[in-house]
Protein backbone atom coordinates (compact mmCIF):
# COMPACT_ATOMS: atom_id res chain seq x y z
CA UNK A 1 0.00 0.00 0.00
CA UNK A 2 1.12 3.49 -0.89
CA UNK A 3 0.67 6.05 1.98
CA UNK A 4 1.64 10.23 1.46
CA UNK A 5 3.68 11.90 4.27
CA UNK A 6 2.71 15.43 5.02
CA UNK A 7 5.54 15.86 7.55
CA UNK A 8 9.35 15.11 6.62
CA UNK A 9 11.38 15.76 10.16
CA UNK A 10 14.64 14.44 11.55
CA UNK A 11 16.15 13.10 14.86
CA UNK A 12 19.36 13.76 15.75
CA UNK A 13 21.75 11.97 18.79
CA UNK A 14 24.53 13.48 20.01
CA UNK A 15 27.44 11.06 21.17
CA UNK A 16 30.14 11.56 23.28
CA UNK A 17 32.03 9.14 25.80
CA UNK A 18 30.08 5.75 24.97
CA UNK A 19 27.07 8.64 26.11
CA UNK A 20 24.17 9.55 24.06
CA UNK A 21 21.97 12.29 24.56
CA UNK A 22 18.05 12.03 25.03
CA UNK A 23 16.03 14.78 25.35
CA UNK A 24 12.87 14.43 27.66
CA UNK A 25 10.36 16.45 25.79
CA UNK A 26 8.20 19.68 28.14
CA UNK A 27 5.35 20.29 25.41
CA UNK A 28 3.49 19.24 22.52
CA UNK A 29 4.19 15.82 20.51
CA UNK A 30 5.61 13.33 22.39
CA UNK A 31 5.53 15.71 26.40
CA UNK A 32 6.83 13.34 28.54
CA UNK A 33 9.20 10.84 26.40
CA UNK A 34 12.77 10.74 25.77
CA UNK A 35 13.71 11.19 21.92
CA UNK A 36 16.29 12.77 20.43
CA UNK A 37 16.36 16.50 19.34
CA UNK A 38 14.88 17.76 15.89
CA UNK A 39 11.60 18.34 14.46
CA UNK A 40 9.55 19.30 11.42
CA UNK A 41 11.35 20.68 7.80
CA UNK A 42 10.30 24.18 6.70
CA UNK A 43 9.37 24.82 3.24
CA UNK A 44 12.82 25.90 1.50
CA UNK A 45 15.18 24.00 4.12
CA UNK A 46 17.13 20.96 3.41
CA UNK A 47 16.60 18.24 6.11
CA UNK A 48 20.58 19.11 7.15
CA UNK A 49 19.55 22.38 7.42
CA UNK A 50 16.90 21.45 9.23
CA UNK A 51 19.06 19.14 11.95
CA UNK A 52 21.22 21.85 12.86
CA UNK A 53 18.60 24.39 12.94
CA UNK A 54 16.48 22.15 15.79
CA UNK A 55 19.26 21.39 17.59
CA UNK A 56 20.36 24.65 18.03
CA UNK A 57 16.95 26.35 19.48
CA UNK A 58 16.09 22.95 21.42
CA UNK A 59 19.19 22.18 22.98
CA UNK A 60 21.61 25.41 22.26
CA UNK A 61 24.15 22.99 20.19
CA UNK A 62 25.62 23.04 16.64
CA UNK A 63 26.43 19.65 15.28
CA UNK A 64 29.66 19.65 13.08
CA UNK A 65 29.87 15.90 11.47
CA UNK A 66 26.36 14.60 11.06
CA UNK A 67 25.78 11.13 9.66
CA UNK A 68 22.48 9.67 8.31
CA UNK A 69 22.13 6.20 9.52
CA UNK A 70 17.68 5.67 9.29
CA UNK A 71 15.19 6.71 7.70
CA UNK A 72 11.54 6.03 9.41
CA UNK A 73 8.13 5.85 8.34
CA UNK A 74 5.42 6.40 10.89
CA UNK A 75 1.89 5.94 9.55
CA UNK A 76 -1.34 6.88 11.63
CA UNK A 77 -3.81 4.75 10.65
CA UNK A 78 -6.81 6.71 12.48
CA UNK A 79 -4.81 10.22 11.32
CA UNK A 80 -3.05 9.61 8.18
CA UNK A 81 -2.40 13.58 8.51
CA UNK A 82 0.02 12.77 11.10
CA UNK A 83 2.52 10.13 9.04
CA UNK A 84 5.59 11.03 9.04
CA UNK A 85 8.79 10.68 7.67
CA UNK A 86 11.90 10.84 9.81
CA UNK A 87 15.52 10.96 9.14
CA UNK A 88 17.53 9.70 11.55
CA UNK A 89 21.34 11.67 12.14
CA UNK A 90 24.22 10.72 14.69
CA UNK A 91 27.08 13.15 15.50
CA UNK A 92 29.88 12.92 18.00
CA UNK A 93 31.58 16.63 17.14
CA UNK A 94 29.46 19.57 17.86
CA UNK A 95 29.57 23.11 19.55
CA UNK A 96 28.64 24.56 22.69
CA UNK A 97 27.00 21.96 25.72
CA UNK A 98 23.33 20.93 25.94
CA UNK A 99 21.37 23.14 27.57
CA UNK A 100 17.48 22.91 28.85
CA UNK A 101 15.13 25.06 27.08
CA UNK A 102 11.49 25.79 27.26
CA UNK A 103 11.29 22.47 24.52
CA UNK A 104 13.19 20.21 26.77
CA UNK A 105 15.58 19.03 29.34
CA UNK A 106 18.06 17.16 27.46
CA UNK A 107 20.16 14.19 29.65
CA UNK A 108 23.20 11.91 28.92
CA UNK A 109 23.34 8.58 29.14
CA UNK A 110 25.62 5.27 29.10
CA UNK A 111 24.89 3.19 25.96
CA UNK A 112 24.02 0.08 28.27
CA UNK A 113 21.71 2.23 30.41
CA UNK A 114 18.52 3.60 27.17
CA UNK A 115 15.14 4.44 29.05
CA UNK A 116 13.50 2.58 26.44
CA UNK A 117 10.22 2.19 28.97
CA UNK A 118 10.33 6.04 28.69
CA UNK A 119 10.89 6.31 24.69
CA UNK A 120 8.19 5.66 22.43
CA UNK A 121 7.78 2.05 21.40
CA UNK A 122 9.12 1.59 18.06
CA UNK A 123 12.19 2.84 19.31
CA UNK A 124 12.45 -0.57 20.92
CA UNK A 125 12.98 -2.30 17.26
CA UNK A 126 15.12 0.71 15.63
CA UNK A 127 17.42 2.44 18.52
CA UNK A 128 19.71 -1.01 18.88
CA UNK A 129 20.44 -0.87 15.37
CA UNK A 130 21.22 2.92 15.16
CA UNK A 131 23.81 2.64 18.50
CA UNK A 132 25.31 -0.17 16.83
CA UNK A 133 26.00 2.21 13.88
CA UNK A 134 24.17 0.17 11.17
CA UNK A 135 22.06 2.14 8.87
CA UNK A 136 18.50 0.89 8.54
CA UNK A 137 14.97 1.97 6.96
CA UNK A 138 12.10 0.73 8.63
CA UNK A 139 7.63 1.32 8.53
CA UNK A 140 6.03 1.43 11.63
CA UNK A 141 2.29 1.43 11.97
CA UNK A 142 0.45 3.34 14.73
CA UNK A 143 -3.85 3.01 15.95
CA UNK A 144 -5.82 4.24 18.17
CA UNK A 145 -4.18 6.20 20.88
CA UNK A 146 -1.01 6.20 19.45
CA UNK A 147 -0.43 2.67 20.04
CA UNK A 148 1.85 1.00 17.78
CA UNK A 149 -0.35 -1.54 16.18
CA UNK A 150 2.57 -3.43 13.67
CA UNK A 151 5.93 -3.59 15.08
CA UNK A 152 7.71 -2.84 11.56
CA UNK A 153 8.51 -3.74 8.43
CA UNK A 154 11.64 -3.34 6.65
CA UNK A 155 11.45 -1.06 3.39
Amino acid sequence: MTYEFPTITNLVYLFRDNQVLLIMKKRGFGEGKYNGPGGKVKEGETVEECAVRELQEEIRVTPRDLEKLGYLEFVFLKKLEWNTIVHVYRAGEFEGEPEETEECIPEWFDLDKIPYPKMWDDDNYWFPIFLRGEKFKKRFYFGEGNEMVVKYEDI
